[in-house]
């Protein structure tokens, strides 16, 4: 028999993972969640399919074995697994690979060029998701009152604009309503579909996967285009993984597998009920089961669900940018914390500003979920099998499964992800070009600021002098010596930093202390306590410190110098100035690196880029800045 302190612990720890559970429905569900608003409508209504007993059969089947191929067993089963310190998420996902690829220079760069593909995606999805949700569930208007038809647009435009002017608020306060909201989103979701299969029990047949294997054989190439609207089920799916950090894998799985899995499926099925009986429906399924008492509390239960999808995708694209800016594939930006208490709610302007322009834009050009539904699938489908491979890399290099395993469960899995993303490259021409055209526009961004920094890095190497050499020549032939700590920021750790060599060149004097800093991004979220600081004294009262950070983390420097007095190094900020070498980037024709025109936007980045001052929260009176003209 338990004791009371176990049959308490064990209750405490029931309460806290259902807390979790709560929490992880109204942020990491909230995306699949509202898929039922336009899956099975885009699948019938734009692809052509007839609504017959067979075909609705043939579609729910493949629904329903998507989702236990897809979601349940490759993402919450297998890629879960996959964690980076409990971290998730394709950056995550892409540092874990290249800590198994280490003795690989190619195959690791292979992975860089996914892992960027991926998060590029990611951001088109970014931008699809609010403009699809908001847009589906607005339209229940019409069906409610089809004169208010030429409002949707504009009632969809308000709500964007409201959603993205409250983010600099963040999302503590509101965030404590979701799981609730969910819940009873997710609640009604089953309740309509359990009403409509009541009345025609007939449609549990889709269980059977033989029914998907009869629509493809009666429907030959339509089957096959029906693809791009079937996989808007599993819009989302990416979530149950980038967002494992926030609530750990067992929370989200017992969400899934409890709760929202359930519910999903009894909509769909429901869906395809009302369709058995009255095929007329497939304009609007998802509303047209709704009672008509219910109808307008639906959309309104409609709207904010979505708009708490569209919360999760914003909130995902704030934290993968702050991590690509601490991996080095993005330019220093301004980050906020919005919070006191939790340190992943944070806030970056500049994204914020961007995505609303770009999801404004989307809404005005495709004007309807279902012109926007043929857009979607493109990154969805393109992230999922990027997902695939970097975690087929884990599982053989990390985890060190049998290579035959790890290659039937990849085929497996890639079977399906390239089934889909072939049926959506079909239709690029009318609306999938939106995403790829955003995910090559973020795939350049970063890709030409990872390769513009190392070109910088290269070119600094080689014009730098060596620093033991210089330590001994400064004590052969000692300039003047001033009171008080210098710290120099670089980036070359064997090398004289060029703001040292300006510092002496012009004001001919030196400080008593030197100290060259560098700062280093691991491939883990969090940087463990003892490797957080390294010290190497190089004599003469010079100083090398390696200050070390997670991905998931922010920098500041001064703190991290206060740790350092454990390890006898201690400081006074008051007797402390930081010296930075800026590098002004100057685009040449002759210059061994990149295009120019790709030279010419590196530029531009590294002159926008957030100051080192703000970034490394280094107090601006205690900072002189050197320029340094680097030419690539």
């Amino acid at each position: 028999m338990l004791s009371n302190a176990q049959t308490l612990t064990g209750s405490a720890r029931n309460k806290a993972l259902a807390a979790l559970a709560l929490g992880a429905l109204g942020v990491v569900y909230g995306d699949i969640g509202t898929s039922p608003l336009y899956a099975v409508q885009v699948t019938f209504g734009e692809q052509g399919i007839p609504v017959s007993p067979e075909n609705v059969l043939g579609v729910l089947s493949l629904i329903f074995w998507s989702l236990v191929l897809v979601v349940s067993l490759k993402y919450v089963v297998f890629i879960m697994r996959a964690d980076n310190k409990g971290e998730g998420g394709i950056m995550a996902l892409m540092a874990l690979a290249q800590r198994g690829t280490r003795d690989n220079v190619r195959l690791r760069r292979v992975i860089v060029v996914l892992g960027l593909f991926g998060a590029s995606l990611f951001y088109g999805d970014g931008v699809i998701t609010p403009a699809v949700s908001i847009l589906s569930a607005v339209e229940g208007v019409k069906v409610a009152a089809p004169a208010l038809d030429s409002f949707i647009v504009p009632i969809t435009l308000v709500i964007v604009i409201a959603l993205f002017a409250v983010q600099k608020r963040g999302t503590a306060t509101v965030g404590a309503m979701f799981g609730p909201i969910m819940m009873l989103w997710f609640a009604a979701l089953a309740a309509l579909g359990a009403w409509q299969i009541v009345q025609q029990p007939q449609v549990l047949y889709a269980l059977n996967p033989w029914h998907a294997v009869v629509f493809f054989r009666d429907n030959g190439a339509h089957a096959f285009l029906a693809l791009g609207g079937v996989v808007l089920c599993l819009t989302g799916a990416e979530a149950l993984y980038a967002d494992m950090g926030h609530f750990g894998k067992e929370p989200i799985r017992i969400a899934w597998f409890g709760y929202v899995s359930p519910a999903l499926v009894l909509n769909y099925f429901g869906q395809g009920a009302l369709l058995m009986h009255q095929p007329d429906a497939v304009s609007n399924p998802f509303f047209l089961m709704a009672p008509q008492s219910l109808l307008y509390p639906m959309i309104a239960l409609a709207t904010v669900a979505a708009i708490i999808a569209s919360q999760a995708v914003i909130t995902g694209a704030f934290s993968m940018t702050r991590e690509a800016i601490q991996l080095g594939f993005a330019p220093r930006m301004a980050v906020k914390h919005t919070s006191k208490e939790t340190q992943g709610q944070i806030f970056l302007p500049w994204v914020n500003s961007i995505l609303m322009v770009l999801i404004l834009g989307a809404v005005l050009g495709f004007r309807s979920s279902a012109n926007l539904a043929a857009a979607y699938g493109i990154a969805v489908t393109g992230t999922m099998a990027v997902s695939t491979c970097l975690a087929c890399v884990v599982a053989r290099r990390i985890w060190g499964w049998n290579r035959v395993l790890v290659a039937v469960l990849g085929l497996l899995f890639l079977t399906v992800d390239i089934a889909y993303f072939s049926a959506n490259a079909i239709k690029i021409e009318h609306g999938g070009w939106f995403p790829l055209v955003l995910g090559l526009c973020s795939f350049l961004i970063m890709s030409t600021w990872r390769k513009g920094r190392e070109l910088v890095l290269r070119e600094l190497r080689q014009g730098g002098i060596a620093l033991e050499p210089f330590v001994e020549s400064v004590v052969a032939h000692p300039p003047l010596r001033v009171p008080g700590t210098a710290v120099f920021l670089t980036a070359n750790i064997s090398a004289v930093p060029n703001a040292m060599l300006h510092n002496l060149k012009h004001n001919k004097v030196l400080h008593e202390r030197n100290i060259l800093m560098t700062v280093e991004t691991l491939d883990v979220p969090t940087a463990e306590y003892g490797e957080r600081t390294e010290i190497t004294a190089l004599g003469h009262e010079f100083y090398r410190v390696v200050l070390r950070y997670g991905f998931a983390e922010d920098p500041d420097i001064p703190v991290s110098m206060q740790n350092c007095e454990a390890k006898g190094l201690g400081f006074d900020m008051m007797d402390t100035t930081f010296f930075l070498s800026r590098e002004n980037v100057v685009a040449s024709a002759g210059a061994r690196g990149m295009p120019v025109w790709r030279d010419k936007l590196f530029a531009f980045l590294t002159r926008n880029a957030s100051p080192a001052t703000a970034f490394f929260r280094i107090p601006g009176n205690r900072m002189i800045e050197l320029g340094t003209q680097v030419e690539i």
